[in-house]
């Protein structure tokens, strides 16, 4: 077979990661072991230095957790992945591996509310200070860049406004500081962009969403694009003990399998609803980065290859509009999370935004009446007949 990095980004998406093992499967078994046996106390003792390649606890290396690590590295267009066991590890790993006392970072405002917890509640505990900016406005970003700012976070586009940051910029702004850009690519996945392209230096994804793609799993992945990176990522992954487990790898890695059709059809269905919404006498605005009334429309088309399945819209009638259109869906589902191949539909400021207070989301302009939906893969007129009998309920 073809190497994978020969190979267009669909063909990848089903031949990443793959070895030869043992009896010749094609898909990776699943090793369900904690710890590995030696050959021999000389052959333990050169694993244990790094003189041999092999694995010696599932904490540290494992071979189906690998798997899946070299293929998101290879749909990212990265050097290597690190499988953590949630989004947040992964982005917690990362703090922790680039960041010591007295450094500053410069995070988007809009962004998964955790990430925000993180660092003004436990990095600041070890003298992490963080500003939060609206990161679709360079002046911005510019002004909140300090000597000691090491890192340049971001989610393009945003949790849950979906705002768009100019990547190229962003990448431009951070390293002209000597700062390192991290970006969550969750939004997007690798199948419609690619952050190592525009100057990121290391990217993160809350696998649970697009990349395994069936609500079945928890798990994160962090990306770095050098050796240096992943030796630093790494020492402090198995130290933490964030790791992602054999089985859920194995999940994940068969969920890229249909990456590429997944977001492909999200897309597809993403649009005519966004359309729709716009349509609508019950909403004020809608925000799809595949819009033309979408603020950053034409910085999406210079890094999006599509515009993904992410909806944020707002209601006229605020919070209890929000709450009348999540009791009445039907074909939606009322939830957290986003990605799968079912519609999700949920009410940030009750649910994921709640802990970042009522001042936080109005300043990262998470309005009462806001409604985030991810479009899933069902047929557009059952989507859009669930979304148009839902809004109805709501009084004129």
């Amino acid at each position: 077979m073809a190497h994978a990095k020969d190979l267009r980004f669909d063909s990848k998406c089903v031949h990443s990661g793959i070895s030869d093992y043992e009896f010749g499967p094609v898909v990776p078994p699943i090793y369900q072991t904690s710890t590995f046996k030696f050959e021999s106390a000389e052959h333990g003792a050169a694993l244990f230095k790094g003189e041999a390649e092999g694995y010696i606890y599932t904490r540290m290396k494992n071979p189906t957790v690998e798997a899946m690590e070299n293929a998101i590295a290879e749909l990212e267009g990265g050097h290597k992945s690190l499988g953590c066991a949630s989004g947040m590890a992964a982005i917690s790993t990362a703090f922790v591996a680039l960041l010591q006392s007295g450094d500053h970072v410069v995070c988007s405002k809009s962004v998964y509310g955790p990430t925000l917890t993180v660092l003004e509640t436990v990095m600041s505990k070890f003298g992490v200070e963080a500003t939060f900016v609206n990161s679709d406005i360079e002046e911005e970003v510019k002004a909140a860049m300090k000597p000691n700012t090491k890192i340049v976070y971001i989610e393009t586009p945003a949790n849950p406004m979906i705002s768009i940051s100019d990547l190229e910029a962003m990448a431009e702004i951070a390293h002209k500081q000597g700062a390192l850009l991290v970006v969550d690519n969750t939004f997007m996945s690798p199948a419609l962009q690619q952050p190592f392209k525009f100057g990121a230096d290391v990217v993160v994804h809350s696998m649970t969403k697009y990349l395994n793609g069936h609500a079945d799993v928890v798990a994160g992945i962090i990306v770095v694009k050098d050796e240096e990176m992943y030796l630093k990522m790494r020492k402090v992954l198995n130290q933490l003990g964030g790791v992602i487990d054999p089985f859920n790898s194995f999940l994940v890695h068969r969920g890229l399998k249909t990456l590429d059709v997944r977001m492909k059809k999200h897309t597809e269905n993403a649009i005519e609803v966004a359309e729709f919404l716009e349509n609508h006498p019950k909403v004020k605005w809608v925000r799809y980065p595949g819009l033309k009334s979408h603020p950053g429309y034409e910085t999406g088309l210079k890094q999006h290859t599509a515009h993904g399945g992410m909806i944020s819209f707002e209601l006229k009638g605020g919070f209890d509009a929000g709450k009348i259109v999540m009791d009445s869906v039907k074909l939606c589902i009322l939830a957290v999370s986003l990605g799968g191949v079912e519609t999700l539909i949920q009410h940030p400021a009750s649910m994921t935004h709640l802990s970042m207070g009522a001042a936080a989301r109005a300043s990262a302009g998470i309005t009462e009446g806001l409604v985030r939906l991810s479009v899933g893969i069902e047929n557009i007129k059952d989507i859009i007949a669930d979304l148009d009998q839902a809004l109805s309920t709501i009084p004129s």
